[in-house]
């Protein structure tokens, strides 16, 4: 093994006693770190089942899983490999009693959210339901319930919001329901507060790995002290493994104090640099380097490669959007020319926000090349398919409470939230799911009769649709089931009045249709490559189909072996690497983002300390976009943008003076090139035709 690891990997992975902070940088082989000591601590007779690796996306775990399992075989299956919030469900589901949460809790989905804070505030205004949604994650996310909220506010805005967050907490008590963030905040409050259970997690824990350390938040940092001892341990054992020149993202709540505090909070912390960079060329490095100079160093470190200079990083300006989108398009059929990566699955087109894809996509089109896009919404993440799948999750298990809830009110069906904390409230006292105690004989004792028949009403609907749905077979009696099904809960009415736009809606319910073809072709028992599903050739029923949507929608997303262009913002780019990369638009005001003016305000006041960490993240976000290319660089901005209808002149980014490249050979003439390329072309047409 240690002829695969450079001298600064191996003493990351032999130091297996006591804390360390592995500060990996970009392309420097953190993952095979990361699974090379998983190794080293099974070989030092550490069980694997007490070792604990925690990622931050499933897809992430996934590929740690696959890496371990072919380093260390069998052994891996045992290591828990899994995201902070993975972590946090197993510890609920086990001991979350002690908080008085049932076993079979909720947890809602930022679609429920946002339904229960429009009843919790009285709006129907989705925008203003979500600000509160992320008013009140942020404030979670650094530790606080409403009631610290509450005596933290600085203003009345603030001050109301807390108020809004304590109606939450008690809705999602009486749900016997948590959110995305409570699956944080829940086990750091019950290992805070229960110390045998705090001692149980502790020694079941022998050493825990946390991957991309630089993207924890406040409450994570809490969640990892707590698991490895602090301040009881002072040989905590725990491997931290991030890059603080990473991290992007600020604004959902991570923060670089978690690395700062690393060596106050463990005097003993062993501090390790992987400087080798195993990505790029020098040519992309020394520009990564010069783009992250400016920023304040926590760790001073200086990637390096040996794979050689490699072509210089170039520069291109363009008149327009469009004009650059022609010549993104132009570099990819010159690099497929001469470039022994030239597969499409080898270039990317990265951007700094979703909006600016479109024009890359027209372009795309017209030159027939395939591509995808990522980073945007996923099909089954829009609220309309979301709101179907609750239905079909209701017919495949009765006990799934998110869905209970969500079918109940989408479209309102006349019950309203306090019928539903009422019956969340009587649930939990006899241990019974939402749906289970609907037709218990106590529920009249809480309930009014107009209620509780309103209540019956709906589970003899879901009782009827369910026994419709395991009889329903095949793709034609699928379809006219489905179709029988939306109308009669007035799917397509609800679409049109909850949102002020016809236009909009009619492509919701244009959606909604598409998903119906989509399922009523695998009751039909047709095979779908795409998805990466393969379904048996005979007929199933909608029911049958309905257990496997949660897998079939997971698949579905598997592109990563398609031979196509990749678009992506460069969030959703992080940890991803291609030949081949194009940053676009690296215009100021897109990167960085509508950075303000620091002129105006005050050297040492909060808005101009603001401003400053604001601007050190989006140059953070320009070097993780520049080290995600491996063979070529091309950066490119635009002259003009459009600004509503008018197209307004824009500067250049400042981060391209700071790549500090060599004006000589830097900038090249796309417009020559792109006529040598077509003259090329039409040489071998020409020569194709000629007998």
């Amino acid at each position: 093994m240690k002829d695969r690891l450079n001298p600064a990997q191996q003493q990351a992975v032999d130091h297996i006693h006591g804390p360390c902070l592995v500060l990996a940088g970009a392309g420097s082989g953190k993952t095979r770190v990361i699974t090379h000591k998983i190794a080293r601590l099974i070989r030092a007779e550490l069980e694997p089942q007490r070792i604990a690796a925690i990622t931050f996306t499933n897809k992430a775990a996934a590929e740690m899983r696959e890496r371990a399992g072919a380093l260390i075989g069998r052994e891996a299956k045992k290591v828990l490999v899994c995201t902070f919030h993975a972590l946090g469900v197993r510890i609920l589901r086990e001991d979350g009693a002690a908080l008085g949460l049932k076993p079979q809790f909720s947890i809602l989905d930022a679609d429920d959210v946002v339904g229960i804070l429009k009843d919790c505030g009285g709006t129907t205004d989705t925008a203003t339901a979500r600000r509160w949604a992320w008013g009140i994650s942020r404030w979670k996310n650094e530790g606080l319930n409403a009631q610290h909220a509450l005596q933290k506010a600085s203003d009345e805005s603030e001050r109301q919001l807390a108020l809004l967050m304590a109606r939450y907490e008690e809705r999602l008590a009486a749900y016997q329901s948590i959110d995305f963030d409570d699956l944080i905040g829940w086990p750091l409050k019950l290992l805070r507060e229960h110390a045998t259970v705090r001692q149980k997690w502790q020694a079941a824990l022998g050493h825990v790995l946390v991957d991309e350390y630089q993207d924890t938040n406040a409450s994570q940092y809490e969640l990892l002290k707590l698991l490895v001892g602090h301040p009881e341990r002072a040989d905590a054992r725990f491997t931290a493994v991030g890059d603080d020149d990473q991290s992007i993202y600020g604004w959902r709540g991570a923060t670089l104090d978690n690395l700062k505090k690393l060596p106050q909070d463990f005097p003993a912390l062993k501090v390790i640099k992987l400087e080798q960079n195993y990505r790029s060329t020098s040519a992309i490095l020394r520009a990564a380097n010069h783009v992250i100079g400016p920023n304040p160093k926590l760790f001073p470190k200086t990637l390096y490669s040996e794979l050689g200079e490699g072509e210089p990083v170039r520069v291109v300006d363009a008149d327009t959007e469009e004009h650059e989108a022609e010549r993104a398009v132009a570099r990819i059929l010159s690099l497929r020319e001469t470039s022994p990566h030239r597969d499409w699955r080898d270039f990317a087109i990265l951007y700094r926000a979703n909006h600016m894809a479109k024009p890359f996509e027209k372009a795309l089109r017209r030159a027939n090349i395939p591509y995808k896009v990522s980073g945007g919404t996923s099909f089954f993440d829009r609220a309309e398919i979301r709101d179907l799948c609750a239905w079909f999750r209701l017919w495949a298990n009765e006990d799934d409470d998110p869905a209970f809830l969500r079918a109940a009110t989408t479209p309102k069906r006349g019950i309203g939230h306090q019928t539903l904390a009422t019956l969340g409230e009587f649930a939990s006292r006899y241990r019974l799911s939402l749906f289970g105690a609907l037709f218990s004989g106590s529920l009249a004792s809480v309930l009014s009769p107009r209620t509780v028949a309103t209540l019956h009403d709906f589970g003899r609907t879901v009782n009827e649709l369910q026994y419709r749905a395991r009889h329903t077979v095949g793709a034609e009696a699928a379809r006219r089931f489905l179709d029988d099904w939306l109308q009669a809960i007035g799917y397509e009415r609800y679409l049109y009045d909850s949102e002020d736009s016809e236009a909009v809606a009619a492509a919701r319910w244009g959606n909604v249709i598409d998903f119906c073809d989509w399922m009523a072709k695998r009751c039909g028992g047709e095979i779908d490559d795409e998805a990466g599903v393969h379904l048996a050739s005979e007929a199933k029923s909608v029911l049958e189909v309905a257990q496997t949507l949660a897998l079939i929608s997971t698949l579905s997303e598997r592109e990563q072996d398609r031979d196509v262009v990749t678009l992506s913002t460069l969030h959703a780019a992080k940890g991803l690497e291609w030949p081949h990369v194009q940053l676009v638009g690296v215009n100021e005001g897109l990167l960085p983002f509508k950075p303000g003016d620091a002129a105006e305000a005050e050297p040492d006041s909060a808005a101009a300390l603001d401003h400053a960490q604001r601007l050190q993240e989006e140059r953070r976000l320009m070097y993780v976009g520049i080290t995600r290319a491996q063979r070529t660089l091309t950066v490119s901005y635009t002259r003009r943008r459009k600004k509503g209808r008018e197209s307004v002149p824009v500067a250049p980014s400042r981060f391209i003076a700071e790549m500090a490249l060599d004006a000589k050979t830097s900038r090249e003439d796309p417009r020559e090139k792109l006529k040598a390329l077509r003259a090329e072309f039409a040489r071998r047409a020409q020569a194709s035709q000629t007998p």
